[in-house]
């Protein structure tokens, strides 16, 4: 066995951000590693997750998970190998999903890793299509929004990991018709020349309103909506009766310092009589083993496609993560710490 690395690199969160996060908000610190103590594992990440949820860590308050704290290493979804263990039922050589990310080493209780098989899917699958990106965008269509069969989907932030992924379930489940918008025309072509999107826009090319109601001239029964504001009223404008929201993110306002203008037509929702729901993926877990099944079959046969966008080095973590929230990626976006 080689000798076992003495330290780590981990980013730590120095200054809370107000508006847009700047690179001096963070600090990438070693910290000391030991042989893995009783119970625990030493893991070498080989990606690590940065994700749109996290700039909801950084501000103190009160959420549905931690914030980060300050000159602490930051966490996250990571998968590595087993590279020392003091834990019954891992060994050296295993492949491990845990929440020790923003690092290139990580000491991590064995109770919180799950093995993974890299002969079953690519490992950084784990973190995205068969992760928990895609239990949010499985359980998000057929259960927060009651998904049937004839449904009019529409998606927006639809090139993103969770996006891309509701949109192509939409269609393998006989949605009548699935629309997305996402933030360049390159994007545009992928949704429906790659994903099978029926339409598409760019919202950078005028008013959503007006592009959805041109792709959507039947109207939508279903938002997906990981982008509120604009998008969101737009939605509503164009939902069916008893149409249905789920609201994944807010990614438009996330590093805003104002309160949105939008959306300003909330009455309509008591007319159509709408459904809108909130949803954080950990209330999904049961659906989990059907979710890998299923899913983990459309992409093995190719009828569910994916994209990722890789970042290499762990010194370039916090651009990765700067590089989501401005939407430089397509699919899910992934940092392999150790080059």
């Amino acid at each position: 066995m080689s000798a076992l690395p003495t330290s780590a690199r981990a980013w730590h969160l120095v200054a809370r951000p107000h508006g847009w996060p700047k690179p001096e908000d963070f600090a990438l610190r070693e910290i000391p590693l030991t042989a893995p103590a009783e119970g625990r594992i030493l893991v070498k990440n080989l990606h690590f997750s940065v994700d749109p949820y996290m700039r909801g860590r950084m501000n103190d308050v009160k959420s549905y998970t931690p914030p980060f704290q300050l000159d602490r290493p930051m966490d996250g979804g990571a998968v590595g190998v087993v590279v020392a263990s003091n834990a019954e039922g891992f060994a050296e050589g295993d492949h491990v999903l845990h929440g020790l990310g923003w690092r290139d080493y990580a000491d991590v209780p064995a109770q919180h890793a799950k093995k993974v098989d890299p002969d079953v899917a690519p490992l950084s699958t784990y973190l995205g299509v068969l992760g928990m990106p895609g239990l949010t965008a499985y359980a998000g269509l057929l259960e927060v929004a009651s998904f049937k069969e004839g449904d009019a989907v529409f998606v927006s932030g639809a090139a993103g990991a969770v996006g891309s992924q509701v949109g192509q379930i939409a269609k393998l489940k006989g949605a009548s018709r699935v629309i997305g918008s996402a933030g360049s025309d390159e994007k545009v072509k992928l949704l429906v020349e790659e994903y099978g999107f029926d339409a598409a826009f760019n919202y950078k090319n005028g008013p959503v309103a007006e592009q959805l109601k041109a792709a959507a001239p039947d109207g939508i029964d279903v938002y997906f909506d990981n982008v509120g504001g604009e998008h969101l009223e737009a939605a509503i404008s164009r939902l069916n009766l008893h149409g249905r929201i789920t609201v994944c993110g807010m990614i438009a306002q996330y590093n805003a310092t104002e309160p949105p203008a939008a959306p300003r037509n909330l009455a309509m929702l008591i007319g159509k009589r709408l459904r809108m729901q909130g949803m954080l993926v950990s209330d999904h877990q049961d659906l989990a083993p059907q979710f890998v099944q299923e899913v983990g079959g459309w992409i093995a046969s190719g009828a569910l496609k994916y994209r990722e966008t890789f970042v290499d080095g762990v010194e370039n973590g916090v651009e990765a993560f700067l590089g989501v929230l401005r939407g430089d990626n397509t699919g899910k976006m992934i940092v392999n710490p150790v080059k």
